[in-house]
């Protein structure tokens, strides 16, 4: 009898903490409008890329601007997952990819093409 008790109570105990740390559904409102995304020590020095960010539906699209451009560029993706952004595009003819995780409220960290450093900020 005791044996059936404690293995009811383990069970309930693993699925109320199932319950409890269950992720929900990314969210892309975090990453929703503008950022200027800084990237560090390229070969050419480090540049500030103007993005910005929207979803319609279920679809996350990023732009951004490339130096000297008049109008935005469409990037090829952008995945949302938990509280990161993952996108690829291609700018100055070069295919790369940028990884940003939310720090904070207003800064996003992370890095393009796995070798430089980025840090997002969100422009207001």
């Amino acid at each position: 009898m005791k044996t059936r008790k404690s293995i009811l109570s383990t069970f309930a105990i693993l699925f109320i903490f199932s319950i409890a740390f269950a992720t929900q559904a990314p969210s892309p409102a975090y990453f929703e409008g503008k950022w200027a995304v800084l990237i560090k020590d390229t070969p050419q020095g480090s540049a500030t890329i103007p993005m910005r960010f929207e979803t319609v539906g279920d679809v996350t699209t990023g732009y951004f601007m490339e130096e000297g451009a008049q109008e935005e560029s469409k990037m090829t993706s952008v995945k949302i997952s938990e509280d990161a952004l993952n996108a690829a595009f291609t700018i100055s003819g070069y295919d790369v990819t940028l990884y940003l995780k939310k720090v904070d409220d207003e800064t996003a960290k992370g890095d393009l093409m796995g070798m430089f450093d980025a840090v997002g900020t969100k422009v207001k």
